[in-house]
């Protein structure tokens, strides 16, 4: 049926299009032509399904981008040669007109298997079948006929928060999770760390720990790097320092499948994985999960459709946006709509696909991450019209993978849940006119772009800063102390700038976001700076920072009262004894144990800034241009959830709060143990390695925190 339909599409196309024939010069009959048409056809068919695969096994170090580009091309080469096999040159075509050619015949194919099994369900479960014998036979059989254990699949919505998806199933977005939540599943919010973000929520979650994990982007003084969670380097790096500190491979780690993730978790079955991106060799190339997906010439046209749907898509969004007069906003132009089609589309795609094709496979646990929500979300709102039809796309994605678990060699539960969740607001740049990098040089009294000095935030740091200075000035003249450049305080040149130049052999101060965090920098002091040295260096810069309207409190560390939390109007409170009070009672419960965690990492910055929060309003100001944000303390980013089956244990007790990644952790690997009929092998040196830093802690002079504070709340 799909070479017929192929066959009258050719017929069609060669009718319409001008530069496209299938007739000898001198003419044919109809019949002539018809036979030409099929044959065509069935060339193109069978050059689809056995070149292609090569040739997208060949394409395999080809960025993803550039690769959804190519498969015009290269389905249009085909075609070319498909007619050069027609005998007495009766098929020609241009080669622009090859690639319009080659895109309808492989859309209408994908079209018509597609349509004749629609309602089929017959048909459907025989072709899942014949996949997963086959893949069963190209593996060896693995004997998982008759009672086997079940297998675990947990899907991550990134970015999907506890009353996002509350919302979305009330209104109908997601009727697959909605049903589920009336029959077999439970849902379970919990509680993020202080560096609510993937990078830190996955890490903790795959490999037992985010030990020393202070936000999505930070700078290590040790190294000289600045850190980025989403860099290959840096996602490698990260898993290294789990692996060591935990001394276990991962939740994945038997007979398990990591797919679209930050992290391996310690699969052998790795797609679309970043820690392993940068590394060589076939087995490990990140790229290699696309082959199994683009090797069908179909999923690779239908793919590349969708993806230029899906950047119109975001075009036409971003105007309407625009002229409704929507606030907030940022700007969506520049490479964002290909940036986006390529999370909501590309990678759902091949991540969905290479799910389904390890349930076939009877693979043990696998984990994947679905990153299109977060994407859109950032740039629309977490509770945007076009983030809630990018949840009803993900629902249906969920429905094709629970139906393929039907016709999988074992059983599958299937586990949704989320990293974080996403807070909105205005960001900061927008709200106050200059960005916190702007802010902290002004209360430095460095230069600062003009539209930056003229906002009130910034005219007003600048005279802060002078005045400082010369309250600084004046102490020292009248003490007769010498200004000219001791350690700590800075000299009268260099005052005048407000800190010291490169050249002075002191650089600038490090200003990283990570949605509504911020991490300050002094990257010429060894070692956390204290409060009393910035003062020293800066003597405006804590005072400008603390009383800004836009941020809520300051993480510092004090030379005699230990660290210490500061908020507007001079608040200072010891990190030891913070209860959640003052600028914290904002933030909900847990702040005060979230701050206290971060606050004994080694790589914790010198400042650490937290956003203002509305709790009425629901409101954060990221650091960043996003108006859906995550990566600090306030709001719906610190509540994702966990939806699991009936038939696995409760993830806590009634009344226990499920805190922190490394506590999900702990629970996905128990579920794992009971799939099995067994315990799957406990943590415990994730235990020790807590014990001995918290001794080092105090050996060091750091205040000894509860137990609990490190996110390890009992279970």
């Amino acid at each position: 049926m799909v070479w017929a339909v192929s066959t009258l599409t050719l017929l069609v196309l060669a009718g319409i299009l001008p530069d496209f024939r299938l007739q000898a010069s001198a003419g044919d009959s109809i019949t002539r032509t018809a036979i030409t048409a099929a044959l065509g056809a069935g060339a193109f068919g069978l050059l689809s399904a056995l070149a292609w695969p090569l040739a997208v096994r060949a394409l395999l170090l080809v960025p993803a981008l550039v690769l959804g580009l190519l498969v015009f091309f290269l389905n249009g080469s085909l075609l070319l040669f498909a007619l050069w096999l027609i005998p007495d040159d009766r098929g020609s075509a241009d080669p622009e007109t090859a690639v319009v050619v080659a895109a309808v015949m492989s859309a209408v194919a994908s079209a018509t298997s597609t349509a004749l099994t629609v309602g089929d369900d017959n048909a459907y479960r025989r072709r899942l079948s014949r996949l997963a014998q086959r893949r069963r036979r190209r593996r060896g059989d693995r004997g998982l006929g008759g009672e086997a254990p079940a297998g675990t699949v947990f899907l991550q919505l990134d970015g999907v928060g506890h009353t996002v998806l509350r919302a979305a199933v009330d209104d109908g977005l997601m009727p697959t999770v909605a049903d589920w939540l009336d029959t077999t599943h439970r849902v379970t919010p919990w509680r993020t760390d202080w560096s609510s973000q993937t990078g830190a929520s996955q890490l903790g979650i795959l490999h037992g720990s985010n030990h020393d994990i202070p936000g999505f982007r930070w700078y290590e003084k040790d190294t000289g790097r600045t850190m980025v969670s989403n860099r290959p380097a840096s996602a490698a790096e990260l898993q290294r320092r789990a692996v060591a500190r935990t001394r276990d491979p991962g939740l994945l780690s038997v007979d398990g499948a990591s797919r679209g993730n930050l992290f391996s978790g310690g699969a052998d079955q790795l797609a679309l994985v970043l820690s392993v991106a940068a590394r060589r060799g076939r087995a490990n190339r990140s790229r290699a999960g696309y082959f199994a997906y683009f090797s069908d010439p179909a999923n690779a046209v239908r793919t590349a459709v969708a993806f230029v749907a899906e950047a119109v898509r975001e075009v036409v969004q971003s105007v309407r946006s625009r002229l409704r007069g929507d606030r907030p906003r940022v700007g969506r132009g520049g490479l964002y709509p290909l940036i986006r089609a390529f999370a909501t589309v590309v990678e759902r795609d091949v991540v969905v696909a290479a799910v389904i094709g390890d349930m076939l496979a009877g693979r043990t646990a696998v984990y994947a991450d679905l990153v299109a929500y977060d994407e859109v979300a950032h740039h629309s709102g977490p509770h945007s019209r076009d983030a809630a039809k990018v949840l009803s796309r993900i629902d249906r994605s969920i429905a094709l993978i629970a139906k393929a678990a039907a016709h999988a060699p074992r059983v599958y539960r299937i586990v949704l849940l989320s990293d974080h969740g996403q807070s909105s607001g205005e960001s900061f740049a927008r709200a106050y006119g200059l960005t916190l990098k702007d802010l902290v040089r002004a209360g430095c009294g460095l230069p600062v772009p003009r539209r930056a000095g003229r906002t009130p935030s910034g005219a007003e740091a600048r005279d802060a800063a002078r005045d400082a200075l010369r309250g600084v000035l004046l102490r020292s003249v009248e003490h007769g102390a010498d200004v000219s450049g001791s350690p700590d305080t800075p000299g009268a040149g260099e005052q005048a700038a407000g800190g010291r130049r490169p050249g002075d052999g002191v650089s600038e101060p490090v200003v990283l976001a990570s949605g509504n965090l911020g991490l300050i920098s002094f990257p010429d002091v060894p070692g956390r700076l204290s409060r009393e040295q910035i003062d020293r260096r800066h003597p405006a810069l804590l005072r400008t920072l603390a009383n800004h309207p836009g941020i809520g409190f300051l993480l510092v560390h004090g030379e005699r009262a230990g660290s210490l939390v500061l908020g507007p109007g001079g608040v200072e409170l010891p990190v030891s004894t913070l209860d959640g009070t003052g600028p914290l009672a904002a933030f909900g419960p847990g702040a005060a144990d979230a701050i206290r965690r971060t606050d004994t990492f080694p790589h914790v910055a010198d400042i650490m800034v937290n956003s203002s929060y509305d709790p009425v309003a629901g409101r954060v100001h990221a650091f960043e241009e996003q108006i859906g944000s995550h990566g600090g303390l306030g709001g719906e980013q610190s509540y994702p959830f966990l939806l699991s089956p009936y038939e696995l244990s409760e993830p806590v007790v009634d009344g226990v709060e499920l805190v922190g990644a490394e506590q999900v952790h702990l629970v996905l690997r128990r579920w794992l143990g009971e799939a099995m009929g067994g315990t799957h092998r406990a943590q415990a040196p994730l235990a020790e390695a807590r014990e001995t830093d918290r001794a080092r802690a105090v050996d060091d002079g750091a205040h000894p925190t509860d137990p609990t504070d490190d996110g390890a709340h009992s279970v």
